[in-house]
């Protein structure tokens, strides 16, 4: 399975099992950015049920602006709020502190485009969890997909309709499992055992 499918900001847990499960894969980089799409948020489980952690842009004045020219809005403190979020929600998972040194950084030093960092950060999850992805990038933008099976929807977030098994999440107790989150969720509970779970799951 050759796969088309977007960078987003801490992929979506049903992003990695597309990438995982494929022969190759291919990064849109051509399209246009849509707010209220997983290209600059992510789904946590904080101690309070689902969060979402958005990364502040800077609005174009032109209405259809490329998503790999959007850059960040770093006049917030929006790195800090994050990092202080994922530590509330994970700090009690059995691999944060594992993983906590090699994420930090990312927290702390300030990207200019939006694109940029969520390269960076496939990079690092991939580390992290011990796989290797070649990522090929798209040169142009087309509609539809006929070199590749198309997975762009899933940046769609909210329109993800992927339900995945059940695994050990912080908060199981009090909220219950919660479906499809971050990748961060099943790293900072599961560790490299992410992977077996990923090869297991279909969409």
């Amino acid at each position: 399975m050759n796969i088309l499918i977007h960078p987003t900001y801490f992929p979506s847990i049903s992003h990695y099992i597309a990438m995982v499960k494929a022969e190759s894969v291919t990064f849109e980089m051509e399209d246009n950015f849509q707010k209220q799409t997983n290209r600059n948020r992510m789904y946590i489980y904080s101690p309070n049920g689902i969060q979402l952690l958005n990364v502040p842009v800077k609005h174009s004045k032109e209405k259809h602006q490329k998503f790999k020219d959007v850059r960040i809005e770093n006049d917030f403190a929006w790195q800090k709020n994050h990092f202080k979020s994922l530590e509330a929600a994970y700090r009690t998972s059995p691999f944060f502190e594992y993983f906590e040194d090699d994420f930090r950084p990312l927290f702390e030093k300030k990207q200019e485009f939006i694109l940029d960092l969520n390269l960076q950060i496939f990079e690092l999850i991939n580390s992290s969890l011990g796989i290797k992805i070649e990522a090929q990038k798209t040169t142009e933008f087309f509609h539809d997909s006929l070199k590749n099976d198309d997975f762009r929807s899933l940046v769609n977030g909210k329109k993800d309709v992927t339900q995945i098994e059940e695994y050990r999440q912080v908060f199981n107790e009090k909220h219950g499992f919660i479906n499809n989150l971050s990748i961060l969720d099943l790293l900072f509970n599961e560790g490299r055992y992410a992977v077996d779970y990923l090869k297991n799951q279909s969409l």
